[in-house]
């Protein structure tokens, strides 16, 4: 095996045009951790926030870095100690979040147990779409909003990455689901399980719905006061849940005032609740959206795409 991968490096903060790729030394497992061979990295605004200088930046620290998180690939080798997972297994995982893990690469390693095995029905493209966004959305409804049968929940952005995966996982979970989208993808997340939409193009959600149990915000307050508008929805007692830049102490002091809770996080690894979401794939109770897939050495063209926050569903970067 040579010592060396392709890789998709940049050596500067800032727009698309950063990303190159390069020729890398390729990384070796430590105890416990395996070496995959990725066949497919998801893309995430994440990454390019962290590109530009935002996101993940702080963490990475400055450039030259590798970029991505969400990986699909099949084990090359495991360390020492590492008994759950072999050579040829195929896997996929969110590892190291939100240190470096450098997805967009031939090959990654990172602890065994930030992994789960591949769902047998998807392939590559599509579980390299998944450890993020569903995570996210598993870690938000559930680790945090405890979103169960019955309770009403709002999830703004309700077609995009993340938002297209809460929509299944709340509505397996027996929740009452609305979702705010434009009008052409209303159909799309009806079939996928939402129970309302609302055109957020041409209605204020907040004169549509009333009483929710859970928002999930996707949005946040810099778009339109998405975070703040959402407490006029909620019931007494309710939770907003806002992920892309958290909930700022006014707006969480103002919904305890309210009788109602407000709070940000951030996805972490967990191979645990992604075989879980595995099973939800294999058994036809959650599909993954990928609607474009890139060639690797194409990363900063799928960037492009991205930042213009009109996917429907998953980006995605071919690398075996």
């Amino acid at each position: 095996m040579s010592s060396t991968m392709r890789a998709v490096v940049q050596d500067s903060l800032g727009g698309p045009e950063v990303l190159r790729l390069a020729e890398v030394p390729r990384p070796v497992p430590l105890p416990t951790e395996v070496l995959v061979r990725v066949h497919a990295a998801g893309v995430n605004p994440v990454d390019w926030k962290t590109r530009a200088g935002s996101g993940m930046a702080h963490v990475l620290g400055e450039p030259p870095f590798i970029l991505g998180w969400d990986v699909s690939g099949v084990v090359e080798e495991t360390g020492f100690g590492v008994t759950v997972l072999r050579p040829g297994d195929e896997v996929f995982g969110m590892p190291w979040f939100p240190r470096q893990a450098g997805a967009y690469a031939q090959y990654v390693t990172a602890p065994a147990r930030q992994f789960a095995r591949k769902p047998r029905s998807a392939g590559h493209e599509a579980a390299a779409g998944t450890p993020l966004a569903a995570l996210t959305a598993w870690q938000a409804l559930f680790d945090t909003a405890n979103l169960g049968s019955g309770q009403r929940v709002l999830i703004h952005a309700a077609a995009g990455g993340v938002g297209h995966l809460a929509v299944q996982l709340a509505r397996h979970a027996g929740a009452h689901v609305i979702g705010t989208a434009s009008a052409a993808k209303h159909d799309w997340l009806r079939s996928l399980g939402a129970d309302e939409v609302i055109d957020y193009t041409t209605t204020r959600f907040e004169d549509a719905v009333r009483d929710v149990d859970v928002v999930l915000d996707l949005v946040g307050d810099g778009h339109d006061r998405t975070s703040t508008r959402s407490l006029d929805v909620l019931r007494p007692g309710g939770l907003l849940v806002a992920v892309p830049s958290g909930v700022a102490p006014e707006l969480a002091g103002r919904a305890e005032e309210r009788g109602m809770r407000a709070t940000g996080i951030l996805v972490e690894p967990d191979g645990a609740a992604l075989a879980r979401i595995g099973e939800l794939i294999d058994k036809g109770e959650m599909d993954v959206e990928v609607e474009e897939v890139f060639p690797l050495a194409d990363a900063a063209e799928a960037h492009r795409r991205g930042e213009q926050g009109r996917n429907r569903g998953k980006i995605v970067l071919a690398v075996a």
